[in-house]
């Protein structure tokens, strides 16, 4: 399918590795250039440079702290006008409630809903200019049904998630959609990470905590990077204009509600 989309201009976070890499391939396969921003330069350049060979796109790699304000300002002035923009950062460690500090919970505000307001009202004026836009916020599955030992990422990817419902409304009338996209698990260094958590709290192997996760979901399986980054194309994509403010769960079945 033409996705309609060659051309336009797409900033990708944390887009060096992971679900993130897979929405900026997906979008080069559409024929959209890329700025890219990570804060591992060695591993975004090299990214940016696969990507390019691969898809012959135009790629700007900007290595910075894109939750904070002035490496955020940076990426901003270097990428110029931006059709597409598809936020993302990585989630705040998990544990107790008990253990959560004020300063805890304003850290994971920053980087999982405070950043990404950031960058939209940047970006959302002249995207209303043009008449045409689109955001992609990668959140998580905890915003449909919580996640207890990531009370972090629960508080703070649930709070974005009210306000892309109430903004995404209002500036759908330009041009400009806003949707999520709730991840699942999926095979990368978080879900590794994660493996790795229950690995150590249940004295198993990292094999055993990862094959005892694919067999509570329904697919039997992780998601992949590469499929993830074909919704968030779509989502981009010309086709896309009457989805707006929606909740894309992409868990392979593991949530489990009916609606």
């Amino acid at each position: 399918m033409d996705l309609g989309i060659a051309g336009k201009r797409a900033l990708v976070c944390a887009s060096s590795k992971g679900l993130g890499r897979g929405c900026a391939e997906a979008l080069a396969e559409a024929g959209v250039d890329l700025v890219l921003n990570a804060r591992g330069a060695e591993a975004l350049d090299k990214t940016a440079q696969e990507i390019r060979d691969r898809y012959g796109v135009t790629v700007t790699a900007i290595a910075a702290d894109i939750t904070d304000a002035e490496d955020r300002a940076r990426v901003l002035a270097a990428a110029g006008a931006i059709d597409i923009l598809v936020t993302n950062a990585g989630g705040p460690p998990p544990g107790l409630w008990s253990d959560w500090t004020r300063d805890d919970f304003i850290r994971a505000l920053d980087a999982n809903m405070l950043t990404p307001i950031a960058l939209m009202t940047a970006l959302l004026p002249a995207m209303i200019d043009r008449g045409w836009g689109r955001v992609v916020n990668i959140t998580s599955q905890s915003v449909k049904a919580p996640i207890p030992a990531l009370g972090l990422s629960n508080a703070a990817r649930t709070g974005l998630t009210g306000y892309v419902a109430g903004t995404a409304r209002q500036v759908a009338q330009y041009g400009v959609t806003i949707n999520n996209m709730l991840p699942g698990i999926h095979a990368t260094d978080r879900a590794d990470a994660l493996d790795a958590g229950v690995a150590r709290q249940q004295n198993i192997s990292v094999e055993q905590a990862r094959e005892q996760r694919k067999a509570s979901l329904p697919t039997r399986r992780y998601g992949t990077a590469e499929e993830f980054g074909q919704t968030c194309a779509f989502l981009c994509s010309q086709h896309a204009g009457f989805i707006v403010a929606q909740n894309i769960l992409l868990d392979g079945g593991g949530t489990n509600a009916t609606i």
